[in-house]
């Protein structure tokens, strides 16, 4: 009988997932998908834009998780290095979550860094494509996460 009665309490205290559960298993999949998409496209360029898209959208995932947490994203002058250590210029998170979000903010495919603008509370993660440079076309384009 007592068997019954803890399992029964089990199940009652574990009925769903948390959003942290969920959020991990996502970039999980994320992740395995920046590694094995590359691998797998004949079209190595529309593979590297495919991982870029990836990675922009894992990164607008950990910004809405520090939005969610402070009720703010970081500005633009804090940059994505504010999901990895805590911002100490304004605003100032209160409840930023300790260890930070990231263990470090990655590159690009091509070896360059995103680039982050925070305009009135929407935000631009921006990666400049194999040129590095803004704008472009083709191959060259932009991936941001406004695609």
């Amino acid at each position: 009988m007592s068997n019954r009665k803890s399992s029964k309490k089990f199940l009652a205290r574990r009925s769903g997932f948390t959003l942290i559960e969920i959020m991990v298993v996502v970039v999980i999949l994320g992740l395995l998908a920046a590694l094995v998409v590359p691998n797998i496209g004949s079209n190595v360029s529309e593979a590297q834009r495919t991982a870029a898209r990836t990675q922009i959208g894992q990164i607008e995932q950990t910004l809405q998780m520090y939005q969610l947490h402070n009720g703010f994203y970081p500005s633009t002058q804090q940059g994505l290095e504010a999901l990895v250590t805590a911002p100490t210029t304004s605003p100032v998170p209160k409840r930023y979550q300790q260890g930070g979000y990231m263990k470090k903010v990655p590159l690009d495919p091509w070896g360059n860094p995103y680039v982050y603008r925070n305009q009135n509370g929407r935000i631009l993660i921006i990666s400049y494509g194999p040129d590095g440079e803004e704008g472009g076309e083709g191959v060259n384009a932009d991936v941001t996460n406004e695609d």
